[in-house]
Parts: structure tokens; C-alpha cells; sequence
């Protein structure tokens, strides 16, 4: 995926939510970023996980500064990561012609799932992406056979736009048009 083009004022101020904090990434994330991405649970869906080994040599100690990434924090810990970035106009699926959409990723710790977090760190950048990106459809690309990515996106109000298949699966893309400010920061 692409990276955003200049964000104007990122990082922004941590973003609170009932339960959680979105916050740019720090280095005592490193670990629990490097447990996120080799995790064979957590790649089932993407591409599958990353070899540790590999990790630990690539990942800087200090994070690079990359707009879009939130680390999402729970009781002051890392459990996973939203990302917003612009949609690789090589890959399938699209909204437009030209491709670079902005797309909502994310990824959590399976001891965080099921729980909501994934649903209430996504809405919160959705609410950020409102102020940020105004009147800019946000598309999210998963797996038909992943179910909970699939409540994720219906609960955020997302609707399909097509199926198609890649990476040996069938994959689903859908849209929040445009993104307007949530229900769920109230």
C-alpha cells in the first residue's frame, strides 16, 4: 500500500475512545509489532506471517515516523494497528479507474479479538479520516472467508462494491461513502 501524501499536521493528538487510545507508534511497540506481523493467527487472512527472525533484523528500534499508522493501546498496552493509506493502484479492486483510494486496514492481537476493539480503534479513525480527508470514500478490501472482518466492515457501515479474487482467495471490497462523522464517538 501507498503512503498518504503529506498529511498536514501529523501526527494529530492521541485519539480517545471508551476503551482505547490511537496514538502514533513508539518504540516500546516494537515487540508487540514483531508479535502482531510473525503471528500465524493473525496471517491467516493477509498473506500469511512473517518470519520472526526476519522481523527482528528489519524493524528499526526507533519507529520512522509513516502518516496513517495508529497504534491502537488498551489499558496502556499495544494490542494492534489501523492503518489509512491509499489503495495501490496495481492491486484489484477499486473505486475509481486510476485506483488510490484511501483504504482502512487493521490488525489485532488474537487475544484482543473479539472484544470490539478492532470496530471501535476503525470508527475512531474513520472519525479522524472525516476532518482529515472530507467527502473522500474509504474502501476496505478482506477476505470473504474472514467472518469477523466482515462484521467489522458492516458494523462501520461499509457496503460491497465487488468480489474478486487474489492472493489464491476470494476477496471482498467495500466502501463508506463519503466518510461523514460517526455514531460511534458520541
Amino acid at each position: 500500500m501507498a503512503a498518504l501524501e503529506s498529511l498536514a499536521g501529523w501526527p494529530p493528538a492521541p485519539i480517545g475512545t471508551r476503551r482505547l487510545v490511537l496514538r502514533e507508534p513508539e518504540a516500546r511497540d516494537r515487540s508487540v509489532m514483531i508479535e502482531l506481523l510473525s503471528s500465524a493467527e493473525v496471517g491467516q487472512y493477509v498473506g500469511g506471517a512473517q518470519p520472526r527472525d526476519e522481523l527482528e533484523k528489519a524493524m528499526p528500534r526507533e519507529p520512522r515516523r509513516r502518516p496513517g499508522l495508529f497504534v491502537v493501546e488498551q489499558a496502556g498496552s499495544m494490542i494492534g494497528a489501523v492503518t489509512l493509506e491509499r489503495r495501490d493502484p496495481e492491486r484489484l479492486g477499486h473505486l475509481y479507474a486510476e485506483g488510490g483510494e484511501l483504504e482502512l486496514g487493521y490488525l489485532f492481537l488474537p487475544r484482543s479479538w473479539g472484544s470490539g476493539y478492532a470496530t471501535e480503534a476503525c470508527a475512531a479513525v474513520l472519525e479522524w479520516c472525516a476532518g482529515a480527508f472530507p467527502d473522500q470514500p474509504v474502501v476496505l478490501s478482506t477476505q470473504t472467508a474472514n467472518a469477523g472482518s466482515l462484521r467489522v466492515a458492516e458494523k462501520l457501515g461499509f457496503t460491497e462494491v465487488e468480489r474478486f479474487e487474489d492472493y489464491g482467495a476470494e476477496q471482498w471490497l467495500g466502501a463508506l461513502r463519503p466518510v461523514t462523522r460517526s455514531r460511534w464517538m458520541s
